[in-house]
């Protein structure tokens, strides 16, 4: 208990004052775009107030994988066997292929593996981290799980865990976990602590059937019944429905809080174990970075008690850092831009971009040229599409977990004809602009794409010429890039180069959106109602996306001015629109206004973890894991 009493007095408030000096210098180099980076400016003065220091260096990151066995696995609540705990736990330090080692490998993180009570024989995986607390914890539907010592005691041992984590040099936690029937324990420990019924927080976790689901939730109420925790005292709730591996998250992000570390949340499980951490210490929250939206009902209920909302909307509902592995790598190039934005104009970044202009004189385009490109437009190969989502439904994790980032991998498989398309491929941003593109702008566009690992082109669209021109002059940009660059972002700086960042997105939401948001107008007529300023920008891009998808890129959209134009344009040309991924808000929630391609290399981050899960994870069969009992995975895995 000493431990723990010390690391709680150790944990203060995080140090407000270099985020009030980075700030300042965002309002006075951001002038009259004070708005533009949205929520990302809010990620950035956390992690910056988290480090008490006005330029942190990048992360240095740990996924640390928190595993254990719970009793109410016998109550029948998941669709998979209690022994998968033991078998996921092997897979993750011996054949690597787990949902957790992809995603780390694509964020260059290291990974451990605790045990703090797995019933089973673990003496023989290489790697295991030693935190045993118990042999599995009692069944919550009976009685309560641990005694209030043993809860003391998985604290304090993800306490030891995160000092000597921290004293390596990592100081960045991406917690994750494993233990089956874990959703059934972070439903109940969020029902207590946000005073909400079974029904509220239950979810369906590893993807279970509707009478499965209406089990685990009578589960839920009944541990809630039976144990009677204290909702205003967290290690009460800990001890009657916790678990082993929840006290540990939640010990170590008192650790990490305590040291002045980040910590990045994942799922709903993260979410549950951060209710706990800050119930116990309350300033633990400041240094809680969340990540993404999970499936599960009961986070949205901690994330609001917490005052957190998740950036990423990716329907993952896998607890092994998954999402906030992505995460960390959008805080990576939020810190590459403050570096630029901090040091200019006295040090600005070069921008070793590709230029092309728009010819002067206007090329002969009609309606062939058009309808060329609609009747050759190639269709997706769906053998390879099948192939690759049939490999997706065997890797090991439950069925349809990891949501939009299976989506887009089978998507890029059809759009290459390979069934298992290569993560790291190659990747250019094309960026429309006008005749001079703002300073400012080039800084934050070199900044972004040297990040997203893009090469860059900037392509001058020219006015007073006929939009066929603009159109040819999108045309040729986008055929030529996607003849060597499987991902393409698309982007366009500000009309005006003088104009406030988000000035083109709003002129196009004004004239073309209705105020729901729908598109205004029909296909062959929008143009005709576009802001003339905009005409040549809107010409090019719709030329660079059909040429583009019709030589197989899958295109990747940036700010709100390129998402409507690109809309329109799949009302125009419907074979277009499985070429393309449309990134915020549909997967991203920043509310960032910033043209130029910061959201288009965090599209290509989000797409590049869709190929890491695709080449890193293995299948049930390889792993020896066993596969789903109940719901949609027991017809679809094979072991």
């Amino acid at each position: 208990m000493k431990l723990l009493e010390e690391t709680i007095a150790a944990i203060t408030p995080a140090g407000q004052e270099p985020a009030r000096q980075a700030a300042k210098q965002l309002a006075s180099v951001l002038e009259g775009d004070e708005d533009s980076l949205g929520r990302f400016q809010d990620l950035l003065l956390r992690y910056i107030a988290i480090a008490a220091d006005l330029h942190p260096a990048h992360p240095d990151k740990c996924t640390v994988i928190c595993c254990a066995s719970h009793g109410v696995a016998a109550e029948g609540v998941s669709a998979y066997p209690e022994e998968t705990t033991l078998q996921m736990t092997q897979s993750y330090l011996i054949g690597q292929g787990a949902a957790a080692n992809a995603l780390a490998d694509f964020a260059d993180s290291e990974v451990f593996v605790a045990d703090f009570g797995i019933r089973g024989d673990t003496s023989d995986i290489p790697g295991l981290i030693d935190c045993r607390v118990g042999n599995g914890t009692a069944s919550i539907a009976q009685g309560p799980a641990m005694s209030r010592e043993q809860a003391v005691t998985a604290l304090e041992n993800g306490i030891r865990l995160a000092n000597k984590l921290i004293a390596e040099g990592f100081d960045c936690l991406l917690p994750g976990e494993m233990g089956i029937a874990n959703t059934t324990i972070s439903a109940a420990i969020v029902a207590a602590l946000c005073d909400r019924s079974a029904a509220d927080v239950t979810g369906r976790g590893t993807n279970i059937s509707n009478e499965r689901l209406a089990k685990k939730t009578a589960i839920v109420a009944q541990a809630l019944t039976i144990n009677q925790p204290d909702k205003h005292d967290g290690l009460d709730v800990l001890a009657k429905v916790g678990g082993f591996e929840f006290g540990a998250i939640a010990g170590l992000m008192l650790g990490f809080a305590a040291a002045h570390k980040a910590i990045i949340l994942d799922g709903a499980n993260c979410a549950a174990a951060a209710l706990l951490a800050c119930s116990l210490a309350p300033d633990c929250v400041d240094y809680l970075l969340p990540s993404q939206k999970s499936g599960e009902p009961s986070q949205a209920f901690a994330l609001e008690k917490l005052g957190l909302a998740p950036f990423l909307h990716l329907d993952l509902s896998l607890g092994e850092a998954c999402g906030s592995s992505i995460l960390v790598k959008e805080l990576t190039t939020v810190l590459d831009l403050w570096d630029v934005i901090s040091h200019l104009p006295h040090d600005p970044v070069e921008t070793p971009f590709q230029q092309a202009y728009m010819p002067n004189l206007a090329p002969k385009v009609t309606n062939k040229t058009f309808d060329f490109y609609l009747s050759t437009m190639q269709d997706l190969d769906l053998p390879a599409m099948n192939a690759c989502r049939e490999r997706i439904d065997h890797l090991v994790k439950p069925l349809n977990s990891l949501g939009a980032l299976e989506q887009i991998a089978v998507e890029i498989a059809g759009i290459t004809g390979d069934e298992l398309p290569a993560a790291d491929l190659d990747r250019a941003l094309l960026c429309f602009t006008g005749k001079v593109t703002n300073p400012l702008q080039m800084q934050l566009i070199a900044a972004s794409s040297q990040s997203a690992k893009a090469d860059v082109t900037m392509a001058h669209v020219r006015e007073g010429l006929p939009l066929t021109a603009a159109f040819d002059f999108g045309r040729e940009q986008g055929e030529f890039l996607s003849l060597s660059y499987p991902l393409l972002g698309l982007a366009m700086t500000e009309i005006d180069e003088h104009a406030p960042f988000g000035t083109a997105s709003e002129l196009l939401r004004t004239e073309l959106l209705h105020a729901d948001g729908s598109l205004k107008y029909p296909a062959d007529e929008f143009l005709t109602h576009a802001p003339e300023v905009a005409q040549p920008f809107i010409g090019a891009m719709i030329g660079a996306i059909i040429a583009a998808a019709h030589n197989s890129a899958f295109i990747i959209l940036d700010d709100e001015a390129s998402e409507i134009i690109a809309r329109y344009t799949e009302l125009l040309c419907p074979a277009v629109r499985p070429y393309i991924l449309h990134v915020q808000p549909l997967l991203l929630r920043a509310d960032c206004t910033l043209p130029g391609g910061l959201i288009a290399g965090m599209g290509m981050d989000i797409a590049d973890a869709s190929l890491y899960m695709l080449n890193h994870m293995r299948t049930f069969a390889e792993s020896k894991v066993a596969v789903a009992s109940d719901g949609p995975g027991a017809e679809r895995q094979q072991r």
